[in-house]
């Protein structure tokens, strides 16, 4: 199993001026967290698309770009492109060309998105929202697979005879995982087409998505793929600490983010007692010290035959210190204990 961290590059918002600190300093901590994620021996790094003002990340691929040049290992993924209002040519160029600077590391998750600010800002129509994913997927996979394209939808104009460059270092083609967030609909389609599947799992019971992979599992044999390929992980909040206290403490700066979020979607403020139910071996969080995290992962493990698990460690704006340092626990003392749980089970 592959194990990594995922970002959004939250930014924090100053009490007095009510507004998000400067995304120049946030960036430059990033880099600093990749590299370090790489020197720990984590298997990949994965970075997602917001165009919102608490967020520092609106385009990826330029920082996994940077982030190519000051590493060695580590894989680099987008957590998620927001496919439906982007340009599938450039994505592959794009991710081709971190492919190439990296020597082979690069990969790309796309999704159709859980916030709608880029089809505004992009000129798409909602309404269209489906749609969009379905062609831009299908336009974006024939660019993987062919060097000469041929594609024609509805809604982008099509392309005759055209090529696409530069070419990834895998005879072209780029590792291309589906992201979903509990749609069947999305679950069905990735296992169709034999793709890999990421499942964001940040609420609720770890266990209720059970179904919804299994399902994944047996539409992915039904349409002819090869068990041996099937790749599933899962994407959930994740923040580790030596110090109990600290874990406790880091609450507020997951509630506050949480309820940036909320606002906009009409959630009820953000409660201690669920952050403590998520925290549990049944809950969605991946929050506390080397050994629960580690037997908690175990337990993914168990329930769903996860091939990879990402903890997605910046909600909220934890400082750079904690970041680092919980990089560093989860690098070196909860992928260790994983991979010898899991190769002992063998």
């Amino acid at each position: 199993m592959e194990l990594g961290i995922g970002m959004f590059g939250d930014l924090s918002f100053d009490a007095a001026t009510g507004k998000p600190r400067e995304a120049k300093q946030k960036l430059q901590e990033i880099l600093e967290q990749i590299k370090l994620a790489d020197e720990v021996g984590l298997d990949v790094f994965g970075l997602g698309e917001h165009h919102r003002p608490d967020y520092a990340v609106s385009s990826p691929e330029i920082v996994l770009a940077a982030a190519a040049s000051i590493t060695k290992n580590i894989k680099l993924t987008s957590t998620v492109t927001v496919l439906s209002s982007a340009e599938p040519v450039k994505v592959y160029q794009d991710f081709s060309t971190i492919d190439l600077i990296s020597n082979g590391r690069a990969e790309i998750g796309v999704g159709r998105g859980s916030f709608i600010e880029s089809f505004p800002l992009f000129g798409y129509n909602l309404s269209d929202y489906d749609q969009l994913f379905e062609e831009k997927l299908d336009l974006l996979l024939n660019i993987n697979n062919n060097e000469v394209v041929n594609w024609q939808g509805k809604l982008r104009a099509p392309l005759r005879d055209q090529r696409v460059y530069p070419r990834a270092t895998n005879n072209g083609k780029l590792p291309i995982w589906i992201a979903v967030g509990g749609t069947p609909a999305s679950v069905a389609r990735a296992a169709k087409l034999g793709l890999p599947l990421v499942v964001a799992i940040i609420g609720g019971m770890p266990k209720q998505f059970q179904p919804l992979i299994e399902f994944y599992k047996e539409e992915y044999i039904n349409h002819g793929h090869d068990l041996a390929d099937m790749q599933i992980g899962i994407h959930s909040h994740a923040f580790l600490s030596d110090n109990e206290a600290n874990i406790d403490q880091y609450y507020y700066n997951y509630a506050s983010q949480m309820d940036r979020v909320g606002a906009s979607r009409g959630w009820p403020p953000y409660a201690k007692t669920q952050y403590d139910g998520g925290r549990s071996r049944d809950g969605a969080l991946f929050m506390g010290g080397a050994e629960e995290v580690t037997e908690k992962i175990l337990y993914m493990h168990e329930l769903f035959g996860i091939t990879r698990f990402i903890g997605h460690m910046d909600v909220g704006d934890p400082s750079h210190a904690e970041m680092m340092k919980s990089i560093e626990i989860f690098g070196n003392k909860v992928a260790p204990q994983v991979r010898k749980a899991l190769d002992k089970a063998k």
